[in-house]
């Protein structure tokens, strides 16, 4: 069979006069069918053909005519004649725009050129680039007709129209014609306007302008003016627009529980490191204040600001170094911190952030995969630790002791009987943290199976861990009363006490520095690395970024939380791209049977850090009851959700999952397309050594070893640049690490 590709372009709405007439004349006449229930291809064109040709201005004959030369004249009975749009892949590659499709036919018998469109009820499978179609264009021309008018370029018209992706999420739910039109209308006036204004630049001569701050470096105020004329629609945005409220509800409730859980559990961490000096109390406060100062005057208000288990280890290492050296704790956390924001501060300021652009997907792979992996170590280390007080307690017990006192001690006795194990907790344990998991993962996959409407699906994966929270502390807390679970440990003491710095010898200072430049190298990196991948481009991100601005805002925040002993926060992975997903609509893509979802929209907001944050705030009025009915298994659990739910769009994990596929199975991707195979492993081989090196020095049970994590963060930049280009070429570095 032969078929030719033809690369057509978009029409110049500003420029090509016909193309206005083109949407006007359809909405004149308005041949639009919403929400047509059919499953073929046949089945569709046939209501769409009797749509159109069904009046006396048509001939009988037009109808057979049309039937036949919309198919090719073979057994594979393909459309003849179609227009779709494609779209750039990772490595350069392309992958056609599978929902809709525009249907070119033209027949002598047809009087005159007639549109129709179609919105499909279900997304329907119409063909092998067609797998999941909402939206079906039917142009119907004349043979005759003169060149402005015909099939292809009142085809190039809509296609123009429905190849960009915002429209087509309006258009979904568009609940009238009428509407449907109206947003046909505004998209036309916008894209005039857009070409218009880039016509306009074009033609422009001006001489180039002295960049002022580009020269002294200044990009935070760069970064401030360009974020600034964005923050009425930082507001706006959280409220206005299809399911806006739903999606902006949905997410506030998930941000509250993604952070708040972790906020105890991380709390309860430092409070046994630290001896009570940082308890959850402290972390809520932190949490609270520093948050809301973000997401109020910070730039990039997808960013999520937390206290985390890096943070947590590297406190550790203070407190122990406090108390080998006999420094007071709280100077010394005061004055590691205050070194840290000063650190930062300076980077903010000296550009350091454009240091980014060197950082690339794959070093942004291997972090998120060490963050996951650092829930699931905290979690697990859990778990065992009540295995071995309460499973395994009678190994530890001295046989002899035991058969010395069971004869002296009866049921009646008054004496006081050896405390027996309770495999019960541990068991219970078990179940409530493997629970949460399966529970939030299963509604969060829920838009993936057939039950219940679109709509529902969506609500239930929204709210999938809050849900999952919500009903295992239920099983924790009252179905399994009767098992004695032991509370989240609760300090009642005031939180804001200053640092007493007067107490801090020289030396101890000078130590602080050291200890605060190590630091700040860990806040830059993390900091810098959730909003690259914020800002990533798969997320479709419109309002820009702002890395020296955030970068300053989180140094002044760090150095006023930690002069009153609070515990220090950035940006935190995998929360802030789970923020942008939670904000998202997305667009399922099919390629050879494997689905995909593509981000079209995310609503850039800062209402929902704002009010999350502020209950995240009141919560403080439900400590310690209710709060302490979420069991600490709970918590557990909820940490296994986070690390497992981070995997789901990250290209390193999925190609570690290839070494254990059958290879008739991979996925049809664009680097199993242009690398070959064993280029592909060996660039997965050397990103986990990179990452077992990293877990190496992160989890190394001497603390002071600890504090070389930083600096190996950092060293994965000259890595990738310097050394892997040496074992795989770069056009191949290209499409395995590429955005």
């Amino acid at each position: 069979m032969y078929a030719r590709h033809e690369k057509i372009p978009m029409k110049d709405f500003a420029a090509e006069i016909r193309a206005s007439m083109d949407v006007e004349n359809f909405m004149s006449e308005a041949k639009l069918i919403l929400d047509l229930h059919e499953s073929t291809v046949e089945a569709t064109l046939e209501k769409m053909v009797r749509f159109l040709l069904d009046n006396k201005e048509e001939p009988e004959v037009a109808v057979d005519e049309v039937r036949r030369a919309l198919f090719t004249h073979d057994s594979v009975h393909q459309l003849a004649r179609t227009i779709q749009g494609t779209c750039r892949t990772y490595g350069g590659g392309f992958d056609y725009d599978q929902s809709w499709v525009c249907i070119l036919c033209s027949a002598p018998s047809i009087v005159k050129r007639r549109v129709a469109i179609a919105r499909l009820k279900h997304s329907t499978n119409l063909g092998r680039t067609s797998q999941e179609v909402h939206f079906v264009i039917l142009i119907l021309t004349p043979t005759k007709e003169k060149g402005t008018k015909n099939a292809m370029e009142t085809g190039r018209t809509f296609a123009t129209m429905f190849a960009d992706m915002d429209l087509r999420l309006r258009l979904l739910t568009a609940r009238s014609d009428e509407e449907f039109k109206q947003f046909l209308y505004e998209h036309m006036k916008e894209l005039s306007e857009e070409q218009a204004s880039s016509d306009i630049d074009k033609i422009k001569d001006e001489p180039p302008k002295f960049d002022f701050e580009a020269a002294y470096s200044v990009r935070v105020i760069a970064d401030f003016k360009r974020r600034w004329k964005h923050t009425w629609s930082d507001y706006r945005d959280g409220f206005v627009g299809p399911r806006t409220l739903q999606k902006t509800a949905s997410t506030t409730i998930f941000l509250y529980f993604a952070c708040i859980l972790p906020n105890i559990a991380l709390g309860v961490l430092n409070d046994k490191n630290t001896d009570g000096r940082i308890n959850v109390k402290k972390v809520i406060y932190s949490q609270c204040m520093g948050g809301l100062f973000f997401h109020v005057f910070g730039g990039q208000p997808m960013v999520i600001l937390l206290t985390t288990a890096p943070l947590a280890l590297y406190t550790k290492v203070i407190y122990t170094i406090c108390d080998d050296m006999g420094y007071e704790f709280d100077a010394m956390f005061a004055c590691v911190g205050l070194w840290n924001s000063f650190f930062l501060f300076i980077y903010a300021f000296s550009d350091a952030s454009r240091l980014m652009k060197w950082v690339t997907r794959s070093t942004e792979e291997i972090f998120s995969l060490f963050i996951s992996i650092a829930f699931t170590v905290d979690a697990l280390k859990d778990i065992v630790h009540d295995f071995e007080v309460n499973y395994e307690c009678d190994a530890n017990r001295s046989p002899t002791l035991n058969q010395t006192l069971a004869p002296t001690i009866s049921p009646n006795s008054t004496g006081s009987p050896i405390e027996s194990c309770m495999r019960e907790r541990s068991l219970l344990f078990l179940l409530l943290a493997v629970g949460t998991l399966w529970v939030g993962l299963s509604l969060y996959n829920f838009t993936k199976t057939p039950f219940l409407n679109a709509g529902k699906r969506e609500l239930l994966a929204d709210y999938a861990l809050p849900v999952a929270v919500l009903v295992m502390s239920f099983f924790g807390s009252y179905v399994f009363r009767a098992v004695n679970l032991d509370p989240f440990t609760y300090d009642d003491n005031p939180v804001f006490n200053p640092a007493p710095l007067h107490k801090l010898p020289w030396d101890g200072v000078l130590l602080g520095m050291g200890l605060g430049f190590c630091l700040s190298l860990l806040f830059f990196m993390d900091q810098n690395i959730s909003q690259s991948m914020v800002n990533s481009p798969d997320n479709r991100m419109k309002k820009g970024s702002a890395y020296h601005w955030d970068l300053m805002i989180v140094s002044l925040i760090n150095g006023m939380l930690t002069f009153f002993g609070l515990p220090m926060i950035h940006g935190a992975l995998p929360h802030s791209p789970l923020h942008v997903r939670a904000m998202a609509d997305v667009e399922d893509r099919v390629d050879q049977g494997h689905v995909y979802q593509k981000i079209i929209h995310v609503r850039e907001t800062r209402v929902t850090g704002i009010i999350s944050h502020i209950l995240i705030g009141l919560s403080l009025f439900l400590l310690p009851n209710p709060m302490q009915y979420i069991p600490i298994a709970v918590l557990d659990g909820l940490f296994l959700y986070l690390a497992v739910t981070a995997l789901s769009s990250n290209q390193m994990f999925e190609r570690i999952t290839l070494l254990v596929t059958e290879q008739a199975a991979y996925p049809p991707n664009h680097y199993i397309r242009t690398v070959p195979q064993r280029k592909v492993h060996l660039f997965t081989f050397l990103q986990l050594l990179q990452l077992l090196l990293m877990c190496f020095f992160g989890f190394f049970y001497i603390p002071y070893v600890k504090m070389c994590f930083p600096v190996l963060i950092i060293l994965l930049l000259p890595v990738r640049h310097k050394l892997i280009p040496k074992a795989i070429e770069k056009k191949f570095l290209h499409a395995l690490d590429g955005h």
